[in-house]
């Protein structure tokens, strides 16, 4: 009988609340959802973050790689030589090639371009010269153009005893240069004013009417 007087409480020492949770169990849980959302915030801030160092890169790449205009190359190839005739005893020659000419595009826009002149020399002096017109290269592509093209050594002034050496030897030197102006269009509406600029230096084979060697900066 004196027990059964005792105080329930010691024989439920924890009292349930009125979802059947103890307590501390109810308290236990509210920290275990309070620190999910803790977790859910810190990974929704990591991915924002993330996102963001993305974007900023994305960014970067596309002005430092595809807004960024370089000036075009402006280049001759290997001339295709038709005629080619000489002179040892009066040291001359008159020559006929096609030059293929070949405007290289690298940029992310077209390359709209002026009629230029390529000069082509021997001595430093002009003997001859290619027209090129106006046209358009394509986004990182390369423009090729065929010019016929006359030399002929009549401009070089008196005796040249560089020519009778080069003759002697079967070969002559010639040299091409020349400057082309235009415009870059970016993302359709911007466009950048840039110029090539060709000097290409080449030794042509005189008996088999061959380039032997062909160098441009």
């Amino acid at each position: 009988m004196a027990d059964s007087a005792k105080n329930p409480a010691e024989y439920y020492p924890q009292a349930l609340n009125g979802n059947g949770f103890h307590g501390g169990d109810h308290e236990s849980l509210r920290s275990l959802v309070e620190e999910e959302k803790r977790r859910k915030r810190i990974k929704w801030a990591v991915y924002i973050a993330a996102f963001s160092v993305f974007q900023v890169m994305v960014i970067l790449v596309f002005a430092l790689v595809v807004m960024k205009v370089r000036s075009p190359k402006f280049r001759v190839g290997e001339l295709q030589i038709q005629t080619l005739d000489t002179n040892r005893a009066a040291p001359s020659f008159d020559m006929r090639f096609v030059a293929p000419i070949r405007i290289k595009n690298t940029n992310f826009g077209p390359y709209k371009f002026d009629a230029s002149t390529v000069n082509f020399t021997y001595g430093g002096v002009v003997v001859g010269q290619a027209v090129i017109p106006g046209s358009k290269a394509n986004f990182k592509s390369t423009k090729k153009i065929n010019v016929e093209v006359s030399l002929s050594s009549r401009a070089l002034s008196g005796a040249n005893s560089g020519l009778e050496a080069e003759l002697s030897k079967g070969v002559i030197t010639l040299g091409s240069h020349g400057k082309m102006n235009g415009k870059v269009t970016m993302m359709l509406v911007m466009k950048k004013k840039k110029s090539a600029e060709m000097n290409c230096n080449m030794e042509i084979e005189v008996a088999s009417r061959t380039v032997k060697s062909l160098e441009c900066k």
